[in-house]
Parts: structure tokens; C-alpha cells; sequence
């Protein structure tokens, strides 16, 4: 999920969120262990096991952090999926105290958990369960604020905050209505963690300045691309139903 304010002075704040509980990696530098690690055996079309049972060795944080993605049922669609940061920000009040914080988007929507395996040959069903239901009734999220303490990490994302941390229910996310990407915004935006009103500051994690960099190469590079079809159109959202 990707949310870009816009706000009353001109300030914007961009974020965007994925729906597992951790990152699978701590520093820009194990990603690239894990990319590489991952690369496919050209006789089996598979990442090599071998190279795989390597990277977790060289990096524990990461073997934990699988674990407890794997742990996570996924969710029955987009609707019904949490969204968090896990990177850590700080907040800035007026008199200057700081205050680290992890934010989720909460589905107000209750949780199914999916029933694999996916339909056979629809390749955008779950955009399709989603025009289905924002037909029926508007989707809701609650913006939740997860208020770290002075001991929580803020510098490794491959670690969760312990479940008793403070919560500040801080809004509603409403969705009612949807289009394909051919009429929207979306692909003009570059969702830069870093683009952040006064009052949130990056924290000392080193995802951030990562995510921030390669995102503006991946922006620079497809606005330089021609514009290429919206694997799911403005038609498709209008006439797919149940």
C-alpha cells in the first residue's frame, strides 16, 4: 500500500507499506548478499540451496526474519491485508522530544486467510475481488502508530517491536472507488520513504537512504521507458464483477 499526503502548506508525505511483519534483510548490503544468493541455477531454474543455507549462516538476522514471515498466514486479498512501514521514523514534537515509531495500516475489514490455491489462468483475480467489493461498500484502514521505547531497535527492520508497545489509532483510510493505471496519478509518483512533512524524521536505519536512492533510479529509469499497457485497466475495473 502506498499513500501519498498532500497537506495544507505544500508539506507532502509519501510512504509506502508491504504486508509482512519484518524486512528480510537489515543493511543494503545483505539484500545484495540475498539477490545474489537468490540468483536461479540455470539447470534447475531455482535459487541453489547450497548458496541460500550460506546467506543464513552469514546472516542470522535474516534466517529469523524468514522465519516469521513464513509464520504470517497470508491474508484472502488486498482488503483484508495489514500494511506496515517496518522501517523506523521519529517523530518531532513542538518542544523538540523525539520519539521513535512504526506505523501500520489496520484493514477494518475482518481477516480471512487465504484458500490456496489461486483460480487457474486469472491472472489479476485479486484486482478483481477488489473492484468486486469496493462495488459493494467502501474499504477502511486504520492508521496505527506503534510508539517504540528507548531500548526498541530503530536501526534493524528485521526485528519487531514487542507486542505490548504503546498504539495511537491516528485516522481512517477510506477507499471507495478504483481506476486502472492509465488514468491515475500512480506511476508519476515516486514513493520516496524520505519525502516527509516537518515533524517526522528518517531514523538511523540503513534501509531508508537505500530505499530512498534506488527508488529515484527506478523513477528516473521508467519515466525515461515508453508507457507501457496497466496490466489492469480502467475497463477491466468497471465491467470484472462476480
Amino acid at each position: 500500500m502506498a499513500l501519498q499526503f498532500l497537506l495544507p502548506d505544500g508539506e507532502e508525505w509519501r510512504t509506502a507499506m508491504v504486508d509482512t511483519p519484518v524486512f528480510a534483510v537489515s543493511t543494503p548490503e545483505a539484500f545484495r548478499d540475498q539477490l545474489v544468493a537468490m540468483a536461479p541455477d540455470p539447470a534447475t531454474g531455482n535459487a541453489d540451496p547450497v548458496k541460500m543455507k550460506a546467506f543464513f549462516a552469514r546472516h542470522p538476522e535474516s534466517a529469523r526474519a524468514a522465519e516469521r514471515i513464513k509464520a504470517q498466514t497470508p491474508s484472502s486479498g488486498f482488503h483484508d491485508s495489514t500494511y506496515g512501514s517496518l522501517n523506523a521514523f521519529v517523530f518531532v514534537d513542538g518542544g523538540g522530544r523525539r520519539t521513535p515509531v512504526r506505523w501500520w495500516m489496520v484493514p477494518v475489514q475482518p481477516f480471512e486467510s487465504a484458500t490456496p490455491p489461486p483460480p487457474a489462468g486469472v491472472p489479476n483475480y485479486l484486482f478483481d475481488a477488489l473492484a468486486t467489493r469496493l462495488r459493494q461498500q467502501p474499504l477502511q484502514w486504520h492508521l496505527v502508530l506503534t510508539v517504540g521505547q528507548p531500548r526498541d531497535p530503530t536501526n534493524d527492520a528485521t526485528i519487531p517491536w514487542p507486542p505490548d508497545r504503546d498504539r495511537i489509532d491516528a485516522g481512517i483510510l477510506t477507499i471507495d472507488t478504483m481506476e486502472g493505471e492509465e488514468a491515475s496519478l500512480a506511476r508519476t509518483v515516486n514513493f520516496d520513504p524520505l519525502v516527509l512533512p516537518d515533524g517526522i524524521e528518517s531514523s538511523d536505519d540503513p534501509l531508508l537512504s537505500a530505499r530512498s536512492a534506488v527508488y529515484s533510479a527506478s523513477f528516473r529509469r521508467r519515466a525515461g521507458e515508453p508507457v507501457s499497457a496497466s496490466a489492469v485497466t480502467n475497463t477491466e475495473v468497471e465491467v470484472s464483477g462476480p
